[in-house]
């Protein structure tokens, strides 16, 4: 059976800048910097949230168009968007060997890298997010350390992601599937979203 547990969260931003200020005037932490994704024309930014972390990102002007879509939907950012927790991603063992019915749900499997790190990820060819976000993208980092590990601790923690959705069941069933476990509540709402509660140096803020 797969395992899978809560890797990080993506917060997207038409800029780098934008998503930082987004994150740090509510969390009143500094994020560090990330890299960047050749193969999707994106960059990003860094904050440790114990053994997972949150990462900023957004397309970047200095890479060339990517020949495919964005990934987390990025495309679809007007440049005066506002910068939201969009999306997650689990942790897994495995992807290589993925079926049709896992790859049907969350995308294909894809190989990703960002300087030295090295990673398979699961994506949707038309960079649209599984369940409007709701349902996370998988992650297989192999035996390399964790990069969460190489960022500073300055002290947050992921305390409670809440998922919404109008078929809150239906969600459930899939985290099941996965055989997911980590701190995440499965809640019906009228339209898809993420509430994500952090511990921080100032006291529980939210995203």
């Amino acid at each position: 059976m797969r395992l899978s547990s809560l890797d990080h969260l993506v917060v997207v931003a038409p800029t780098l800048a934008a998503g930082a200020l987004h994150v740090e005037q509510r969390l009143g932490v500094a994020l560090q910097p990330g890299g960047k994704h050749a193969r999707m024309g994106t960059h990003n930014l860094l904050l440790r949230l114990g053994d997972c972390y949150l990462e900023v990102i957004a397309p970047d002007p200095d890479a060339p168009p990517p020949t495919r879509p964005r990934w987390f939907g990025l495309d679809e950012l007007g440049p005066d968007a506002e910068p939201r927790l969009a999306h997650w991603v689990a942790r897994t063992r495995g992807l290589a060997e993925a079926d049709a019915r896992l790859m049907q749900t969350f995308g294909r499997i894809e190989s990703m890298t960002r300087g030295t790190l090295a990673w398979q990820i699961s994506i949707h060819a038309d960079g649209q997010l599984p369940l409007s976000g709701v349902l996370p993208s998988l992650i297989d980092w192999g035996d390399a350390r964790h990069p969460a590990a190489a960022l500073i601790d300055q002290g947050c923690r992921l305390q409670r992601l809440e998922l919404r959705h109008p078929d809150a069941a239906v969600l459930g069933q899939q985290l099941e599937a996965i055989g997911f476990s980590g701190p995440v509540a499965v809640m019906p709402g009228e339209r898809p979203g993420l509430l994500a509660y952090l511990e921080t140096p100032t006291g529980l803020k939210t995203l």
